[in-house]
């Protein structure tokens, strides 16, 4: 491990903002589960997830467009947790946490109802067949989601993988779950406004993450997906 990640390790376990859980919990929840408006955040606003945060760059730029959401990264390496977190520590913003763990563990972080939308941003696409059930819009983790989110709670998916794309918007239909939006190539969608979901949320659509920045300096297409869960 290099020092940088020493450092980061070190200084994100002084900030306020971050639970660090283990791997695997034992029988108890996390301590915050359905108590995060009131013991966290003191407020009733709307709690959104960004799962495989990374550097949680989406995370934060939510929160600065959204004072009136609360936002919560979730990923599993602490050093890139650290970017995030340390801008919104410093930036004072009280609407954003991160929580380094496995996505695995949602259910005992989060109680039935308490979010009301997630954010997948350019996950693993784990393309083969037999890691089906890793893939973050797999049936196994919708059903996860399910239970914590709202009825009619809200899923987006930004990916650079046009299989995973298509795999998720198979899945969604599948379950009966209603599409807002889909798209394999957001940012044409956006200039050609034909899209009405897409253009109402275009800025927040147009927030991008280090891997996002780097997928189009590729010449690489921007797939997006959408949907409420049953």
């Amino acid at each position: 491990m290099s020092k940088g990640k020493l450092e980061k390790f070190a200084e994100i376990g002084t900030f306020p903002n971050v639970f660090q859980l283990p791997y695997l919990f034992n029988s108890e929840d996390f301590s915050l589960k359905g108590k995060w408006h009131k013991e966290y955040f003191k407020n009733e606003n709307p709690i959104v997830l960004e799962l495989g945060c990374g550097k949680g760059e989406y995370t934060v730029g939510l929160a600065e467009k959204f004072p009136d959401k609360n936002f919560i990264g979730i990923d599993i390496k602490g050093a890139r947790l650290w970017r995030g977190s340390k801008t919104a520590h410093d930036n004072k913003m009280n609407n954003v946490a991160f929580v380094r763990t496995r996505i695995d563990h949602i259910e005992k972080i989060f109680a039935p109802g308490e979010v009301d939308e997630i954010w997948v941003t350019f996950p693993d696409p784990q393309p083969q067949k037999t890691r089906e059930r890793k893939r973050l819009t797999s049936p196994v983790f919708l059903k996860r989601y399910a239970n914590i989110l709202k009825p009619q709670g809200i899923i987006n998916l930004k990916t650079d993988n046009f299989p995973l794309y298509e795999y998720s918007k198979e899945i969604a239909q599948e379950g009966g779950h209603q599409i807002l939006s889909a798209t394999d190539d957001l940012y044409k969608s956006i200039e050609e406004g034909e899209d009405a979901y897409i253009s109402r949320n275009s800025e927040l659509l147009q927030i991008k993450t280090y891997y996002e920045k780097m997928f189009l300096a590729q010449g690489m297409k921007i797939c997006y997906l959408s949907f409420k869960i049953n």
